[in-house]
């Protein structure tokens, strides 16, 4: 017999080890044949029975035979999965289909077919499948869900094998596996004005010209179709071929989502933990922002960002980004406390271009730190902080509140660098601190005299 993993390779029988590995496969019901038939034969032997000798070996050779015929029977079959979404937020739940398709001449006998699945997903299905024809398919399904995220292999499948007396059962696995991506709890976000750059959320667009003045604009060739009123004539005297200035180049507006991971400044652990409740977050607001249209990345305290080094780092609307988002939710599927004490590193990543929109999602803060965040706002044309306290998520109910100053200096610190900062109790969803925090910049903005959106 093979098996096969996903698709239809076939796994490879340990010819070296066929006696042993067909004993081994012997039932409760096969050793206790096995063992009455040897018992029969002994007492054949000393009372001098011979019909007793014949009832022992049957008894004994019947096992045998059961292991022998099973192991040599040549079933060739197939296997796939399918997972039905491959990647799924916490909480919700996936469907995995099992097919089996028996691609040899011969019918199979009863099979009894077993997933292997990690334990927070749930049991461990098994099904048992009836005799498949020559040439015939099964196929089953079972579900599973995760509160916790994370990436879990599926698999390999095991097919077990009875024969028809259940004398003996032989077990063969498939060679490959799948993985299930539980990815964060997306919140959906009203689609307020965080930004503190050109006007209309999310369609919002910086143009920028490639020049520096009118003398010093960069031209290039005329093509047919430009405007003659483009049409820039020093630079057509000097090259002696007619030039054209270049058009605005249209960019999209940039969020930048800073998560701080730091295992210092979190404590508890658990899908209710403030920790899972700051990557939820972060996963939530690139989902929005990619959705009105910013370009995005994903920051993290060691300096790390997603999508990557490549072009300006960001993500951004169109069908590549769909990738480029994907790899986010897969990077916060797994990421983990990091084991930095500071906040340095995405700060030197920061400080080297035009954020645009900057999000942070921070734990606790020493004056130190707070320090590190309030430089990140000079780069930003927006920036909104949601900091967690550690004391507030660890308080046990009916527990006496604790002081507050220092996470309140803290919110003082970075309000007053201009950053619109809100501390985030337990139990409170991201979509109603949104909507705060938007209130509290229109609040600012009215009262410095400058005008809302």
């Amino acid at each position: 017999m093979s098996t096969a993993g996903t698709g239809q390779a076939e796994a490879d029988r340990d010819e070296k080890g066929g006696v042993r590995t067909a004993l081994a496969g012997l039932t409760t019901r096969g050793r206790s044949f096995l063992a009455a038939g040897v018992a029969a034969a002994v007492c054949s032997y000393v009372l001098g029975q011979a019909d007793l000798l014949r009832v022992g070996l049957l008894l004994a050779v019947l096992p045998l035979v059961c292991a022998a015929v099973l192991y040599r029977t040549r079933y060739r079959v197939a296997g796939s999965r399918r997972l039905s979404p491959a990647r799924v937020p916490a909480g919700s739940e996936a469907r995995v289909h099992l097919r089996m398709d028996n691609i040899s001449r011969l019918p199979t006998g009863l099979l009894m077919l077993q997933d292997r699945v990690p334990y927070v997903l749930g049991p461990r299905p098994r099904f048992v499948l009836d005799r498949v024809e020559a040439g015939g398919r099964r196929e089953v399904s079972y579900r599973v869900r995760s509160d916790l995220r994370g990436r879990y292999p599926l698999g390999p499948l095991q097919l077990r094998l009875t024969d028809p007396f259940g004398m003996c059962e032989l077990t063969r696995s498939f060679s490959t596996y799948d993985t299930l991506t539980v990815i964060p709890r997306v919140e959906p976000l009203a689609p307020v004005w965080l930004s503190g750059e050109a006007k209309g959320y999310g369609d919002g667009r910086q143009r920028s010209l490639a020049l520096a003045g009118e003398d010093d604009v960069i031209p290039r060739g005329y093509r047919y179709g430009d405007d003659l009123r483009r049409v820039h004539w020093r630079s057509t005297a000097r090259y002696g071929e007619l030039m054209v200035r270049r058009e605005e180049q249209p960019q999209r507006a940039r969020c930048t989502v800073l998560l701080d991971t730091r295992g210092i400044a979190y404590a508890g652990a658990g899908p209710d933990s403030a920790f899972e409740w700051a990557v939820a977050g972060a996963a939530s607001v690139l989902v929005h922002m990619l959705e009105r249209g910013f370009s995005v990345r994903l920051l993290t305290d060691t300096g790390n960002a997603v999508p990557g080094e490549g072009g300006d780092g960001f993500a951004g609307a169109n069908q590549e980004s769909a990738d480029a988002a994907g790899l986010m939710m897969d990077t916060l599927a797994v990421i983990d406390h990091s084991d930095g004490a500071g906040l340095s590193r995405a700060y030197d990543v920061i400080r080297g271009g035009n954020e645009g929109l900057l999000v942070a999602f921070l734990g606790d803060l020493d004056e130190e730190q707070a320090a590190v965040v309030t430089r990140m706002r000079q780069r930003s044309g927006g920036a909104v902080a949601f900091v967690l306290d550690s004391d507030t998520w660890t308080r046990e109910p009916g527990d006496v509140p604790g002081p507050l100053h220092g996470s309140v200096e803290r919110l003082r610190m970075l309000r007053e660098a201009g950053w619109t900062a809100l501390g985030v109790p337990p139990g409170v969803s991201l979509d109603e601190l949104w909507r705060q925090a938007d209130r509290e910049r229109r609040g600012v903005a009215a009262a410095s005299g400058g005008e809302g959106p």
